[in-house]
């Protein structure tokens, strides 16, 4: 396995947290399940040109697009094959940062994917075949950074008050509460609600509670035996049956089991 990633030159650091490579022999299992991050992604198959999400509450439902997608922000699970892993790239986008390149709110394609070829037409097959043409991991990141530098133009950034909650939100999701940010940006709710999902692609309660489920698989990863208890507390959740109908909300299996499954990579969890 061969990865890299890299990270964005300055204009694009507020919305882009960094650029990934991969390479892979075939894996062992076919499948693999995603987690949800509350981010947004462009994934880019450099193999073939094709990408295929399977929906396991509709096994016989398979979505096919062109090989290069958007992911928008996900709540729940979805899963993608691994033959279309063996040489990938693509862009990790800052939660919030994806907004200004796709066309529209962010909350349209929540839960959902979308060929890129849907969104920029024509563009999109340009930007694969530079990215095929690309002799090195670093000169394809430096095609995706021309690429969106270009969608950007003159964007300045995002409202203030979705900066300043995702700042607070990040620091301490299991504290802050839509109420301690309203009453520091003097929005109502009901209009910080609805730009906070616009721009980040999820309701603000909804990507908070993500966001503690992303710290606890990071506290769980380090290869210990956890204490469950002592995650569950740390973790904000007020006993350990919450904390444990949390994570089936979001990974589908319960901490043991994921910890059973678990790969290098945080969110992709081999299925049989």
């Amino acid at each position: 396995m061969r990865f890299r990633i890299t990270r964005p030159g300055p204009r694009l650091a507020d919305f882009v947290d960094f650029y990934w490579w991969f390479e892979n022999s075939p894996r062992p299992h076919r499948l693999e399940r995603l987690l949800p991050t509350g981010t947004m992604g462009l994934i880019v198959n450099l193999d073939e040109d094709a990408a295929r999400i399977y929906d396991e509450e509709r096994p016989g439902e398979i979505q096919r697009f062109r090989g290069a997608v958007v992911s928008g922000a996900y709540a729940g699970t979805f899963v993608i094959d691994t033959a279309a892993q063996r040489a990938v790239a693509g862009v990790q986008f800052k939660p919030g940062g994806a907004f200004p390149f796709f066309g529209g709110p962010a909350d349209r394609l929540r839960d959902a994917h979308a060929g890129l070829d849907d969104l920029w037409g024509t563009t999109a097959y340009q930007l694969r075949e530079r990215l095929l043409a690309a002799p090195t991991p670093e000169a394809k990141f430096a095609v995706f950074e021309t690429m969106l530098l270009a969608r950007l133009g003159k964007y300045e950034g995002r409202h203030r008050a979705v900066a300043f909650a995702l700042n607070e939100f990040h620091a301490l999701p299991h504290i802050r509460t839509v109420g301690d940010v309203t009453d520091a940006i003097g929005l109502s709710p009901r209009r910080f609600i609805e730009r906070f999902t616009e721009e980040v692609g999820l309701p603000p309660k909804l990507y908070c509670r993500i966001q503690r489920f992303q710290n606890l698989l990071k506290s769980i990863h380090d290869g210990r035996t956890p204490v469950w208890a002592d995650v569950a507390l740390g973790g904000g959740y007020y006993d350990q049956a919450h904390f444990i109908r949390d994570f089936k909300t979001f990974s589908g299996f319960t901490p043991t089991d994921y910890l059973a499954r678990r790969t290098e990579h945080l969110n992709h969890v081999p299925l049989p």
